[in-house]
């Protein structure tokens, strides 16, 4: 009788202690998985960070590169020579648009605002200060082309588009010191120069603001 009774309290031991192992072997599997998982994820994310910082890295010296190169059919005035004075009157620009001068205290706004309608050359050109690239088209310029640019000036911060009935050029940019007339949205010209100028080198005023009290909603 005591020899059975010893034989079951021994099965049982070896039941218990073998479900303890079987407990401990999961336990382990699960710290393994745990540990695997959470290394592929920083992995992961280290590979991302290393990823984002290439691109941008690679944006920066592409817009580094493209600011070297001469723009085809560019015109370029002596920035430093160009009036920064703020003046309450209305100023007589000899280019049309305007590509610097004196200026109005208030810029428009020219975070990726569409124009419909005419805006006063004043504070456009403070626009242009704060380092904005202006568009500007008459009625010469076809429509499909200035839906394409205004889509683009819709993408582009420091940017802005707007008619001026009597300017020269069908279509026209313009940045402080640069002006380049172009006849459709589709010329390469127009990317080179909104990389080049738009908080380009010859912005008198980088990093100022471009969302302004005209027109700021």
């Amino acid at each position: 009788m005591a020899s059975r009774k010893n034989s079951a309290a021994n099965d049982r031991r070896a039941r218990i202690e073998a479900m303890r192992k079987a407990e401990m072997a999961r336990e382990r599997r699960s710290r393994f998985i745990t540990i695997g998982v959470s290394a592929l994820v920083v992995a992961g994310l280290v590979g991302f960070g290393v990823y984002v910082l290439s691109e941008e890295s690679e944006k920066k010296e592409l817009k580094a590169s493209e600011a070297k190169k001469p723009i085809t059919g560019e015109k370029s005035w002596n920035a430093k020579k160009l009036g920064r004075n703020h003046v309450s009157k209305a100023v007589s620009y000899p280019e049309k648009p305007p590509v610097g001068g004196d200026h109005h205290n208030a810029w428009m706004n020219c975070e990726r605002k569409v124009y419909k309608e005419p805006i006063p050359n004043e504070n456009a050109v403070h626009s242009l200060e704060h380092g904005a690239v202006w568009v500007t088209y008459n009625d010469k310029a076809p429509k499909a082309e200035v839906t394409k640019l205004e889509e683009r000036v819709k993408k582009t911060s420091y940017s802005m588009i707007s008619p001026v009935k009597d300017q020269p050029g069908a279509i026209m940019l313009t940045a402080w010191g640069k002006q380049l007339t172009i006849e459709t949205a589709d010329d390469p010209r127009v990317s080179q120069f909104f990389t080049k100028y738009v908080q380009g080198p010859q912005t008198p005023e980088p990093g100022a603001a471009c969302m302004s009290q005209l027109n700021g909603k």
